[in-house]
């Protein structure tokens, strides 16, 4: 797949998720917030939490049990929190807001719809990565 194909399909699983994000009352305050050592797709609050949500996206593959969220890798996840603690630093939020990281994933059919949308809350949690 092309580097523009992989973004086209990226896109297309952000904007799902951030639809869905607001559909369940999420309200997204920032999009694909970055930094030179990583990015995070979505930020949005819910209740007071800020939610970091990583969205990962791909095609469906009828003869494939891949499910686009096992590349949240140890590595991506170090990226994260790194991304997530700083953009908690900058926005101002302070030390005490509560935050969680979600991973979104998106399977898309061939024709762009959306085969399933699987919201994983508080996917990754204080682990030794």
């Amino acid at each position: 797949m092309s580097t523009r194909g992989k973004s086209q399909l990226g896109a297309i699983g952000e904007a799902a998720a951030a639809e869905y994000l607001a559909a369940k009352g999420f309200k997204i305050i920032a999009l694909n917030y970055a930094r030179p050592y990583g990015e995070i797709d979505l930020v949005a609050t819910k209740q007071g939490v800020v939610h970091f949500v990583e969205v990962k996206a791909s095609k469906y593959y009828p003869d494939s049990a891949f499910l686009p969220e096992i590349r949240v890798n140890a590595k991506k996840v170090r990226n994260l929190k790194k991304i997530c603690e700083t953009y908690i630093r900058e926005s101002g939020l302070g030390d005490g807001q509560p935050w969680q990281i979600d991973v979104i994933s998106v399977i898309l059919r061939d024709s762009g719809a959306i085969k399933q949308l699987k919201h994983i809350e508080n996917a990754v949690f204080e682990k030794g990565y």
